[in-house]
């Protein structure tokens, strides 16, 4: 039977929850939180809806020994984005509860693969590394997944497409410093570039849509979590199906155009072992240097917690 279970019960992790009962992705699903009647009030109220669902279960604890056996642990824990904050302002407060809560983790649920979702997500991916001893494959982020989503749909709009026939990716951080692939993007294997409805200026536009989606919705509403909540469901499906996908997310680098020990987004190939290639992709030289750029940045946050 599979098993996933997400640590943090608030708005991003109940609605991954919900975003994978609906999408049949797991058997048993577990939310862990540390108020235990968050936790509770979320799977209640997810199990009232098992009825018109496939063959589920929804658990609730607020013990992280309820990880055991688990084949995936969602990690949703941790302090908010509140308005004006960028995610890295967050790297204090949540580097502090992944310190207490990581080896817990890694004691109950030894052989699961952990997908970090809360930010400052690259940062947090590479301290749940350290904190979990586990093999660089096991321990994935979120990334840009959401980011290269937001391009996409804007793009889709822009060129009057569905989404899903644009390819195109956001890299590098999931925040400030990331960058779009302009180099690789298509549509019909034509490179976007060359599209006759190409416009510099515009594309200039949607990548500042994109970078200030987040802030926007946060503004608007409190939060965001449907999208990241459908993104970590489609995630974890690629894992435990072995599907092979190729996602932008998260991982430890290896002389990754010579970029190496610190987590961040390029093209990943996911399956049940977890990240099973980091993809070379063919970036122009402007993009390696935003890509190096976005390293940068990131290792001296993560230097700054160490």
């Amino acid at each position: 039977m599979s098993k996933i279970s997400i640590i943090g019960a608030g708005f991003v992790g109940s609605t991954c929850a919900y975003a994978m009962l609906i999408e049949s992705v797991a058997q048993n699903i577990v939310l862990i939180d540390v108020n235990g009647q968050r936790a509770k009030g979320e799977a209640m109220d997810l199990e009232h809806g098992l009825q018109f669902l496939p063959t589920a279960s929804i658990e609730y604890s607020d013990n992280l020994s309820a990880c055991k056996d688990s084949d995936i642990v969602v990690i949703a824990a941790g302090a908010n984005q509140k308005p004006g904050e960028t995610r890295l302002d967050l790297l204090k407060k949540n580097s502090a509860i992944f310190k207490e809560i990581i080896p817990k983790i890694a004691k109950s649920a030894p052989k699961s693969i952990i997908l970090v979702v809360s930010n400052p997500v690259d940062v947090m991916t590479r301290l749940t590394l350290d904190y979990s001893k586990f093999p660089s494959n096991r321990v994935i982020g979120s990334g840009t997944t959401l980011d290269s989503a937001r391009l996409r749909f804007l793009l889709g709009k822009y060129f009057d497409l569905s989404p899903s026939s644009i390819h195109s990716y956001i890299l590098g951080e999931h925040g400030d410093s990331s960058f779009p692939v302009w180099s690789s993007s298509s549509i019909a294997g034509l490179n976007i570039c060359k599209h006759p409805d190409f416009k510099k200026s515009e594309m200039e536009k949607i990548i500042k849509q994109v970078k200030g989606s987040a802030y926007e919705i946060i503004s608007a509403k409190g939060a965001t979590y449907y999208a990241i909540g459908i993104a970590v469901s489609t995630l974890c499906r690629s894992i435990l199906k072995d599907e092979k996908k190729v996602f932008p997310v998260s991982v430890k680098l290896k002389n990754y155009n010579g970029i190496s020990d610190v987590c961040l987004s390029v093209p990943v190939v996911l399956a049940k072992e977890g990240a099973i290639k980091h993809l070379n992709h063919p970036f122009d030289k402007s993009e390696i240097v935003q890509l190096k750029n976005s390293a940068k940045i990131l290792n001296d946050a993560y230097l700054q917690i160490k």
